[in-house]
């Protein structure tokens, strides 16, 4: 640790490491078990069902409530363009990307998960109601908590990140399955589902606290800020519609979304490690 921190002085000159290990595993903690509190002191959030009901419900070459189909093809080019990435054979531009090529996998689920949700969304918005809303929503988790698990991966330790990995992504996936048995019942409750979108946002912030052994490591921040705006342009859905009738908030969304995975393969081609502060990090 004592290393480490001096590596992170050598390379941010005048500027001390934010956080160590240890108390970067704490915060996580922390975060973690306060939202699980506040999760369960929350009202119940129920499902509203007018959220099926989108601005911009036109119909072209056939396909009912085209914009918003259609508009799902980014998350399936960029899906299968991190994998092919991810996957190319030793010698490729990845193994620069990584320390250690184990690092890799948090992201192939990411990918993995993009591109799922190109299929999952599109079959959603072609028939808008609950239970093809688990299709959207199941990748989509798988996505943001695979996030969560690289960050742990690349800045605090390695095992304990490969190790959460499959946690994580399941725990994710039963938010969404959790929710929809609620509606099932009658009492549809979506502050599980919430509190894991909230948790892996908050992780990708506090992230830039924790010392990183790569370059570019701001584009977090970028990516982070692609999902905010998302999340705008969804609540913004008919206004938007409204002001020209050329395309919906929704529309949109599913764009600056995928425009966050795009930014996170951007990341992983352009980054690279630094020598000094990877030598002192990589025995974990």
């Amino acid at each position: 640790m004592l290393a480490s921190g001096l590596v992170c002085s050598f390379l941010y000159p005048g500027r001390q490491q934010l956080i160590s290990q240890k108390a970067a595993i704490g915060v996580l903690v922390i975060v973690t078990v306060l939202l699980v509190i506040a999760v369960f002191r929350l009202p119940r959030i129920p499902q509203p069902q007018s959220y099926h009901h989108f601005a911009d419900e036109r119909s072209f070459l056939g396909i009912p409530n085209f914009g918003d189909v259609v508009s799902n093809l980014p998350f399936a080019i960029i899906g299968l363009w991190g994998i092919v990435f991810l996957l190319t054979p030793a010698g490729g531009q990845q193994t620069l990307s990584f320390v250690h090529q184990s690092e890799r996998w948090p992201y192939v689920i990411v990918f993995a998960g993009v591109l799922l949700t190109a299929f999952g969304s599109s079959y959603y918005h072609l028939h808008p109601d609950n239970a093809r809303l688990v299709w959207d929503r199941l990748p989509m988790t798988v996505v943001f908590m695979a996030m969560v698990a690289a960050v742990i991966v690349e800045r605090i330790h390695l095992g304990v990140g490969l190790w959460l990995l499959p946690l994580l992504v399941l725990t994710g996936m039963a938010s969404v399955l959790q929710w929809y048995a609620s509606e099932l019942r009658g009492a549809g409750d979506l502050r599980f589902y919430a509190a894991v979108q909230v948790y892996s946002a908050l992780i990708l912030l506090i992230a830039l606290l924790f010392p990183s052994r790569y370059s570019r490591s701001s584009h977090l921040g970028v990516i982070v800020g692609f999902y905010v705006l998302a999340k705008a342009l969804e609540l913004l859905d008919m206004p938007i519609f409204q002001a020209g009738h050329l395309v919906s908030g929704h529309t949109l969304k599913h764009l600056a979304a995928a425009a966050a995975g795009y930014w996170i393969l951007r990341m992983l081609r352009v980054r690279r490690p630094f020598p000094i502060l990877t030598r002192a990090l990589v025995a974990q």
